[in-house]
C-alpha cells in the first residue's frame, strides 16, 4: 500500500475592508511612513472595525471562500482547526462557532494557539489526522483581529499588525506530494519579551489593569527581532539540509510576515533569490495566524503542481519552525 501524505487542496480568505494606512497611523502616534516602511516593509494593514465581530468572522468569510472556490460541500468536512491568538472569547471555541456557521455539521473542532506560529504549527496536527487515515477532509483556518489586542497609542506595536484570516482544505493523497517534513521548535524563557500578559488564569483583568492599558500585546522589540531573524533562517536551514535540498530545487519559500528583514534574512541564509520569496507584508501588516494562508491565497496562481515550498515561522512562547510541503495543485482562473 502507498503511503498516504497530507496535501493542501484548497485556499480561501478574507480581509476587512477597513484599510489603515501609515499616513493614517502619522496622525494617530509619533511615526512616519518612510520610517515604518523602512523597518518593517509595511505600507498598510487592514482592521475589522465593525461592533460585536471578532476572529470568527475572520474566519468564516475566509472558510466560505475557499467552499466556494473548491465547490466543497461543508458537510464533507470532519474536522475544522482554527488557529488563532485571539478567540472571539475564552470559552466557548471559535473553531466550534466557525463550523457550524460554515454549515460543517459532521466536524469536530478546536482552537490552536502559538502566537505567530499557530498555523504553521496547524499544519502538523492537520496532516497528521489526515496521514492517519481515519479523515479525508480536514480545514485548517488561520486568524486573527490583533486590532482587539493592540493599543494605538503604542507606535511599538500599532504599526505592525493587522486583521485577516486564510484558510485552507487538507486531503490524503497517495503521490509524493503534500507535507514532506517538519522541523518544530519551542522555549518557553522567551514569554517575557512577547505577550498579551493579562486575562488569562496567572493575570486577571481588573479596573487597574485596564487604566493602565495591560490588556494590550507587549514585545521587547530587539530581542524578538534577534530570536526571530536566528531561528526562522535556522529552522529553515535545518528543514533543507534534512531533505537534501538547495536553492535551485526549493521553488517558493512562504515565512511568517513579521517584518520584511527577517524574511529577508531567512531567504539570505538559504541564497535563495528573492523572486521565490512570497511577500505581501506591505499590504496586511502581521496579521499573526493568518500570514501563511494570506500568501497562498495571493499566490495561489503562480504555484504548480509538484514545487517544494518551504515553510517558516516565529512568534511569541517562543515558538518556531520550518516545514516542507510539495505542492498538490495546478490553479485555473
Amino acid at each position: 500500500m502507498s503511503k498516504i501524505s497530507a496535501a493542501i487542496t484548497a485556499v480561501g480568505a478574507y480581509v476587512p475592508e477597513y484599510v489603515l494606512t501609515n499616513q493614517i497611523l502619522e496622525t494617530m502616534v509619533d511615526t512616519n511612513d518612510e520610517w515604518i516602511t523602512s523597518r518593517t516593509g509595511i505600507k498598510e494593514r487592514r482592521i475589522l472595525k465593525d461592533e460585536g465581530k471578532g476572529t470568527s468572522f475572520l474566519a468564516i468569510n475566509a472558510a466560505q471562500d475557499l467552499i466556494k472556490k473548491k465547490g466543497l460541500n461543508p458537510k464533507d468536512i470532519e474536522l475544522v482547526i482554527v488557529a488563532t491568538a485571539t478567540p472571539d472569547m475564552k470559552a466557548a471555541s471559535t473553531a466550534s462557532y466557525t463550523a457550524s456557521k460554515i454549515g460543517a455539521v459532521n466536524a469536530f473542532s478546536f482552537d490552536m494557539d502559538a502566537a505567530c506560529s499557530s498555523f504553521l504549527y496547524g499544519m502538523s496536527v492537520a496532516a497528521s489526522y489526515i496521514e492517519s487515515g481515519r479523515y479525508k477532509n480536514v480545514l485548517l483556518i488561520g486568524a486573527d483581529k490583533m486590532s482587539s489586542i493592540v493599543n494605538y497609542k503604542d507606535r511599538a506595536t500599532c504599526i505592525i499588525f493587522g486583521d485577516g484570516a486564510g484558510a485552507v482544505l487538507f486531503e490524503p493523497t497517495e503521490e509524493n506530494l503534500g507535507l514532506q517534513d517538519e522541523y518544530l521548535r519551542s522555549d518557553g524563557t522567551g514569554r517575557e519579551f512577547l505577550q498579551a500578559t493579562y486575562g488569562g488564569s496567572s493575570f486577571s483583568l481588573t479596573p487597574e489593569v485596564l487604566e493602565k492599558g495591560g490588556q494590550y500585546a507587549f514585545q521587547e522589540g530587539r530581542t524578538v527581532f534577534k530570536n526571530a531573524v536566528f531561528n526562522m533562517a535556522d529552522a529553515t536551514s535545518k528543514i533543507l539540509d534534512r531533505n537534501n535540498l538547495t536553492k535551485d530545487n526549493v521553488d517558493w519559500l512562504a515565512a511568517h510576515q513579521a517584518n520584511k528583514r527577517i524574511i529577508d534574512a531567512t531567504a539570505q541564509r538559504i541564497n535563495l533569490e528573492e523572486e521565490k520569496v512570497m511577500m505581501n507584508i506591505e499590504k496586511y501588516g502581521n496579521t499573526t495566524s493568518a500570514t501563511i494562508p494570506l500568501l497562498l491565497n495571493d499566490y495561489e496562481l503562480q504555484l504548480k503542481k509538484g514545487d517544494n515550498v518551504i515553510f517558516a515561522a516565529f512568534g511569541g512562547g517562543f515558538n518556531w519552525g520550518s516545514i516542507y510541503l510539495k505542492w498538490a495543485y495546478n490553479s485555473v482562473k
